[in-house]
């Protein structure tokens, strides 16, 4: 078995694919790897962990691991959102920062990140580099219990450094004035004592459910999708909250509900957000989006002459863009952001407040805003679906990728994009696009057309291709 980083680290079945062996494996490997990069100089490590079954104890045998490699670790006291890490990474100036977490992947699942000294998600030379390592490795890695010197291994405390960080970030006083009452759902995950804490101490009035920690996260996957947050749409309509925010296990990703209890779909919010950026708040700077994000941020961008980048699927290509100062704002259909003097990391907790902020700096509902979005740029819909991976199936893709269709069904296609898996451009903004996921055995098909049915029937055509 080969052990492989995905789409966002390396993520498994545990006790399958994600054992105590294998992490070993792949630690050992990225502190190989770091030796090979930093030399024999000092080199520290932030280790963080989300609520999963296990995740501390893999986080604890990873900082062991790491100590007996002579590189100093900080690890985490407690659970923590994957930004929270980032922020560690970049204010103690490490070389690396290593979280468990399989995201919002199902309870059985686990996984491994690893971010770069820039706090960013590694990209693919990075990581193509450490299953390298792990290659070498993996026959005759011992698999015995690790001692180490405790004193290279310091416990220390994500939460306030990372909630002063957000302080400055976002205007809690328009939210205080506007008298704003928000509904978080934790989701059981590592923004309790997060979310709900800086804005309860900001004065604003915060409902929470979900603030306590369940491995099963409630029976259902830690995803904020639309079913997933049926008693977060209950909530926000009996406290009578003018929006509900809700984030994934590790944080990183959003969930926004409006003052009905009706859900938002992040492509809406994404475009929402760029809007009142450029806007409301008069920012200018470059774009960017992946392949399967909403061209509502298009029509933004060239209605106020932003220039637009397209990335693969994977915030670590929009955290290279980041960094590199080509973009104020980027997005991900997977309710991602990344926004300027931010941090290279996905952060859900930053995105839900600053959808606060703007619902409060407007003094707009949120159905309102979005009415108003719709009259300027015109209304889009999306829609996503699945079907499990064969190897039939990876051969049709694998065919439709080296001879695009000129049409799909009765549409013709104006365009053909290769960077990441196939995509289909049609006109007035239309498109579909096949890929496979790099978290799970899945071949992902989105699209984007003006009304449901026309996106329902992009769907069934793309899926139809490779059935």
């Amino acid at each position: 078995m080969m052990i492989r980083f995905g789409t966002s680290g390396w993520r498994g079945v545990m006790g399958e694919e994600f054992t105590f062996h294998n992490v070993r494996v792949v630690v050992q490997a990225i502190a190989n790897h770091l030796r090979k990069t930093y030399g024999d100089g000092p080199i520290s490590v932030v280790v963080g962990f989300d609520t999963r079954f296990l995740s501390e104890r893999y986080a604890f045998e990873a900082a062991k691991l790491l100590a007996r490699n002579r590189i100093e670790v900080f690890l985490a006291e407690r659970d923590a959102p994957s930004q929270a890490l980032a922020y560690q990474v970049i204010k103690r100036t490490c070389q690396g920062g290593i979280n468990f977490t399989a995201s919002f992947n199902p309870p059985r699942y686990n996984g491994l990140k690893f971010n770069v000294e820039t706090g960013a998600p590694a990209l693919p030379e990075v990581t193509d580099a450490i299953e390298e390592e792990i290659r070498q490795l993996m026959p005759g890695f011992s698999t015995l219990a690790i001692q180490s010197p405790g004193e290279s291994i310091s416990r220390i405390d994500f939460q306030a450094d990372y909630l002063a960080f957000l302080q400055g970030k976002i205007d809690f006083g328009v939210m205080r004035a506007a008298k704003l009452r928000v509904a978080a759902d934790l989701l059981y995950g590592t923004s309790r004592e997060y979310l709900d804490e800086i804005l309860e101490e900001n004065g604003v009035e915060v409902e929470s459910i979900h603030g306590y920690v369940d491995p099963y996260f409630g029976g259902v996957s830690p995803s904020c999708t639309e079913e997933n947050l049926a008693e977060l749409k209950a909530h926000v309509l009996e406290t009578k909250c003018h929006l509900g925010v809700a984030t994934d296990a590790d944080g990183d990703r959003f969930g926004i509900v409006d003052e009905k209890g009706a859900f938002v779909h992040p492509n809406i919010i994404l475009a929402l957000l760029l809007d009142y950026l450029v806007r409301v708040k008069g920012w200018r700077g470059g774009v960017a989006r992946s392949v399967t994000t909403t061209h509502l941020l298009d029509r933004i961008a060239r209605e106020h002459d932003l220039p637009l980048t397209k990335t693969k699927v994977g915030f670590k290509y929009m955290a290279d863009l980041f960094l590199k100062g080509r973009i104020m704002f980027g997005g991900e259909e997977s309710a991602c952001i990344a926004v300027r003097d931010h941090l290279p990391e996905k952060d859900g907790i930053f995105a839900g407040l600053l959808v606060a902020e703007m619902i409060a700096a407007t003094g707009r509902s949120l159905g309102g805003l979005r009415d108003d979005l719709y009259k300027a740029y015109g209304e889009m819909t999306s829609g996503e679906r699945t079907l499990p991976l064969t190897p039939e199936r990876s051969k049709r893709l694998k065919a439709l990728i080296q001879d695009p269709p000129s049409k799909l069904g009765r549409s013709k296609v104006v365009a053909v994009e290769m960077i990441d898996g196939l995509k289909l451009d049609f006109d007035e903004d239309r498109w579909v696009v096949l890929r496979l996921s790099g978290t799970q055995p899945l071949i992902r098909c989105y699209a984007e057309a003006e009304t449901r049915e026309e996106v329902e029937a992009l769907l069934k055509k793309g899926l139809g291709a490779i059935k």
